[in-house]
């Protein structure tokens, strides 16, 4: 289902996977076609913002289950402002407090867009990233 043949096919692709994926009982979307589970809820109290930077171990996967990056595979988390992400990222770690594990499904549009990034995704791709907000510097 991910990163097909064409960017019309994996847009396709991606649109199909999250109309199905809001069906379930524990997927909040926002306004912005993100869409979020929570995993596990942490004990901090504050929320990041825009430009904040923040440190994650997070996992990013294509539709189909393929493995493109992971802080867990390097075995150190990563620190960055996240108004330098994706705007999937930037918005959805706004949502998390410390802590907390949230799975993200992000819209193409959200993500990488029609360029796509590198060879393991391509143009309109949809993604979806396991996400652990450690800490908000």
């Amino acid at each position: 289902m991910a990163n097909a043949a064409t960017p019309e096919e994996n847009k396709a692709a991606g649109a199909a996977f999250l109309a199905e994926n809001t069906k379930k009982a524990n997927i909040v979307t926002t306004a912005t076609g993100l869409q979020y589970e929570v995993l596990t809820k942490g004990t901090g109290v504050k929320s990041p913002s825009a430009t904040d930077e923040v440190t994650v171990h997070y996992k990013g996967t294509t539709l189909d289950g393929k493995e493109f990056d992971s802080s867990y595979s390097r075995g150190e988390p990563a620190t960055f402002p996240l108004n330098r992400v994706i705007a999937g990222w930037t918005e959805g770690v706004q949502l998390m407090h410390e802590g907390d594990k949230f799975r993200f499904y992000i819209p193409s549009d959200l993500a990488y867009g029609s360029r796509g990034a590198g060879r393991d995704i391509g143009p309109n791709a949809a993604l979806i990233f396991d996400v652990e907000l450690i800490k908000i510097q």
